[in-house]
């Protein structure tokens, strides 16, 4: 099920029988020469979105797709939330799911720069719960796709140079194999970026004039792209089945 694409009775049936919700989040902000600025977002969704097709009971809600990205604002069409707007935002998301009764919210990232934000936030929608005294039923996970079994391994298999931290192109990958109508092509000078530190964006558009860091994503393609899906789908659905099998031994 995805939520927005259900009516409220079909929420209250699937409530009845689960927790459970699965969101993807991630961010918009630039990829480099080739990558598309919704990269993180669409890489979350996309796998959250497959691992539905392939088991329809589970309910994926709508996708976060503005994160943290302050260092990206040197170049046109990224979009930024201050980490302390993306806190606010997300306890009131979850505080909403929590009134319907949903316990288990499993977010789904694809951007790095939200790690820290989203950790924040869960510190903070935790620490209402323990003044408030509520049940102990509720669960914040935060999952990076690329972090699901076997993805990070068969990500270096394929680009065993040139993987880099940001435009990489297995991310890249992920979107040309789910939008081939966007492939994007652009020389990359050089061939494999440098890496350096993440500050500001003045900062980081000087390091990075192209936006890439330490990648080289013109190797990636739409067959890499549905290797790395359907590996993180099977990696989504085993965690996503242990998640219910310690709830019943609880329950």
């Amino acid at each position: 099920m995805i939520l927005h694409l259900s009516t409220w009775p079909e929420i209250e049936t699937y409530l009845a029988r689960s927790r459970a919700i699965v969101i993807p989040i991630g961010s918009t902000e630039q990829h480099g020469p080739t990558g598309l600025l919704g990269t993180d977002w669409l890489c979350a969704e996309i796998i959250a979105h497959r691992a539905l097709a392939a088991r329809a009971d589970i309910l994926v809600g709508p996708t976060f797709n503005v994160g943290m990205a302050q260092h990206h604002l040197g170049f046109p069409g990224s979009i930024s939330l201050r980490p302390s707007t993306m806190i606010l935002t997300l306890r009131d998301w979850v505080s909403s799911l929590l009134v319907h009764g949903f316990e288990t919210i499993y977010f789904l990232n694809g951007h790095g720069g939200n790690i820290a934000t989203i950790e924040a936030a869960f510190s903070e929608i935790y620490a209402e719960a323990s003044y408030a005294k509520r049940h102990a039923e509720l669960a914040l996970i935060l999952r990076n796709w690329w972090q699901l079994a076997g993805v990070a391994e068969l990500a270096h298999r394929q680009f065993p140079n040139g993987h880099g931290s940001h435009a990489e192109p297995s991310e890249i990958a992920i979107t040309q194999a789910a939008y081939p109508a966007s492939i994007k092509n652009a020389p990359c000078d050089p061939p494999v970026a440098p890496s350096g530190p993440i500050r500001d964006a003045i900062d980081f558009r000087t390091r990075h004039p192209d936006g890439r860091m330490g990648s080289d994503p013109l190797q990636a393609s739409p067959a890499y792209g549905e290797e790395l899906i359907e590996m993180a789908v099977q990696g989504l659905l085993t965690e996503i089945a242990a998640l219910e099998t310690r709830r019943d031994r609880v329950d």
